[in-house]
Formats: structure tokens, C-alpha cells, sequence
């Protein structure tokens, strides 16, 4: 009896290709062929930006779980700091906080005499502009940009395109905004560029990043160019995005090739993510209204050259009427 029921189940057993499925190699292949479907759909349409902010703002309690454990280890070892470190650091600064106001007394001599200079002028002072503080979470997942992500986002009145700076300099500029979150491109980054100039020869240039190797590469400067090791460089200022003075960089290596009429020009720059963890978001510049008084105004010129033709006009009439 019991041989002849293993008999029956023998025909069974061969329909095992239908309840496995697919073999691994086909799902493989067609989640390949869906994934490529969908990043060429989003990368031509846009379709998936919706979903990739409302994905993200899901995430963020996860995001902020992930990260709990690190900032408490963090939390702790800035607790159990040194003392006598601490106090080391407390004497430094408020030695350097006298010679600084050694430094600022005449500051508001200074002020005056340049918002006299600027009414003697006609110009405008300078914009200074308003600032978001921020931390950075984490690093960016792509392997291949540079780009960190901080911990303010659309809800906090950030936009993509600010400025992100820190006590040393430029760290970046604000690329992608989520509620709680935003992703900030890296001046090392190689699709970033700040426009420069020279701090002490006022020599403008555009600076590249070169990636990973997290130093910025300025092309297209002949071989005879003034520029040496250790010049600073700062933003210029004519893209209207970055304030004019602040530090991006310091040439650290130049080379010159005698089959290139360019020189190579390496510097690494000044602001670093890795030693701050606070940065700013810089907010964007208004656009200024020009107001004309009646003694400026461009129509002002052409209202006289009116007059001035109707006066001729007038006196030719004179003779007719007495004839």
C-alpha cells in the first residue's frame, strides 16, 4: 500500500520548475531592465522628483534613528572633555579677544569715515547678507560627488542655489532642497565652479574641483601668469550668488609643462568638513530698484532737447502773423 502511494506522489515531484519561478539570472535581468527603464524616465521626464521628496521626508525619522547612536557617542566625548584642555582654550581666546579689540578700536572711525566716502559717492553700502545655521548630518551616498547633507531644508527657508559657508571659508552651494533636509555640492566637486580672484593681485579666474583628490584646479591660465604659492583666493563676487571676500582657497602647487602653453594651478581649499560640524546658508541677494529723481531721470535730457526745438518753431511763427 505504501509503495504504491510513493508511486503516485514520483509524477508529482517532477512539477517543482513551476513552483520555484524564475530563475535567479531572469529576475536579475528583468529588475536591471526595470531600473533602467525608470532612471531614463526620470532623467527625460522628471517624473520621479515628487516621489523622491515625499520618499525622503518618509525617511527622515529613520535618518534621524540611524544617526541617533553617532551623536550620542559624539554628545558624550565632547562631555567628557578635558579640563584643563578647556581651560587652555578659554585663556587662548581671551587673549585673542584682546588683541582683537585692540584691533577694532578704530572700527567705528573707520565706519564713519567710509559711509561718508560712499554719500560723497552716491553708492550704496554694502548688502550684508542674512544666514541660516546648519549642521551636517552625513556625507552623500554617491561615491562619485562630492556632497554632504545638512539638517535644514524647504520648511526652514532654504532654496536651492545659497551659498554655504563656515568659519574658514566656502564649504559649497545648496544643490537639492527637502522639507527637512538639503544636499550641499562641495567646491571640490567637479561640477562646481566659484568665480575667484587673486587677494593679492586681484587676478580673476573660475576654479574647478578634481573630486576625491579634494583640491580645485584653475585651467586655462598661461605659463607667465602672477600667481605663487601660498595666494589666497577669494570669492569675487560678479556672480551675484557668493559674497565678495570670502576665503575658497590657497595655492598650494604649480606646474608647468613645456609642451602646454597653460600652467597647471593646484590649490586645496580653506574650508573643511571635516573639522566643523556648524556651517551657514547664506540667503540670496534681492535685486536692487534703481529710483530716478527728476534731475536724474533719463527722460529729463529729452525733455529739454524738446523745449529747445519748440523755441525756433516760435519765433519763425512771429513774422507770418504780421504779414
Amino acid at each position: 500500500m505504501l509503495k504504491g502511494v510513493h508511486q503516485k506522489l514520483e509524477p508529482q515531484e517532477s512539477l517543482a520548475f513551476f513552483v520555484r519561478g524564475p530563475s535567479p539570472f531572469s529576475r536579475m535581468m528583468f529588475f536591471c531592465a526595470l531600473s533602467l527603464v525608470l532612471m531614463a524616465v526620470d532623467a527625460r521626464f522628471n517624473y520621479l522628483s515628487q516621489f523622491r521628496q515625499a520618499f525622503i521626508a518618509a525617511l527622515h525619522p529613520l535618518e534621524m534613528i540611524a544617526n541617533a547612536p553617532s551623536q550620542l557617542g559624539m554628545n558624550i566625548k565632547n562631555y567628557l572633555s578635558s579640563h584643563n584642555a578647556l581651560l587652555k582654550e578659554n585663556q587662548a581666546l581671551k587673549l585673542k579677544e584682546m588683541e582683537q579689540q585692540v584691533l577694532l578700536q578704530r572700527l567705528s572711525t573707520i565706519e564713519s569715515e567710509n559711509t561718508h566716502l560712499r554719500s560723497l559717492l552716491k553708492g550704496n553700502a554694502p548688502i550684508i547678507p542674512k544666514a541660516i545655521l546648519g549642521e551636517i548630518m552625513h556625507m552623500g551616498r554617491d561615491p562619485f560627488s562630492n556632497v554632504i547633507v545638512i539638517n535644514r531644508g524647504s520648511n526652514h527657508g532654504v532654496s536651492a542655489g545659497q551659498a554655504v559657508v563656515d568659519a574658514d571659508g566656502v564649504i559649497g552651494q545648496v544643490t537639492r532642497t527637502y522639507p527637512f533636509s538639503s544636499e550641499v555640492t562641495l567646491v571640490t566637486d567637479k561640477n562646481l565652479s566659484i568665480p575667484i580672484q587673486i587677494e593679492r593681485n586681484q587676478l580673476r579666474a573660475i576654479p574647478f574641483g578634481e573630486g576625491k583628490s579634494n583640491t580645485l584646479d584653475i585651467p586655462f591660465l598661461p605659463t607667465s601668469v602672477d600667481i605663487k604659492v601660498g595666494d589666497k583666493l577669494v570669492t569675487s563676487g560678479i556672480d551675484g550668488i557668493y559674497p565678495s571676500g570670502l576665503a575658497v582657497a590657497t595655492v598650494t602647487q604649480i606646474k608647468q609643462s613645456p609642451d602646454s602653453p597653460f600652467a597647471k594651478i593646484i590649490s586645496t581649499p580653506t574650508a573643511g568638513v571635516n573639522s566643523h560640524s556648524q556651517l551657514l546658508i547664506l540667503s540670496m541677494p534681492q535685486p536692487e530698484t534703481i529710483q530716478y529723481t527728476e534731475e536724474t531721470s533719463p527722460t529729463a535730457p529729452k525733455k529739454a532737447e524738446k523745449k529747445q526745438e519748440t523755441k525756433p518753431n516760435k519765433v519763425k511763427a512771429k513774422p507770418d502773423a504780421s504779414r
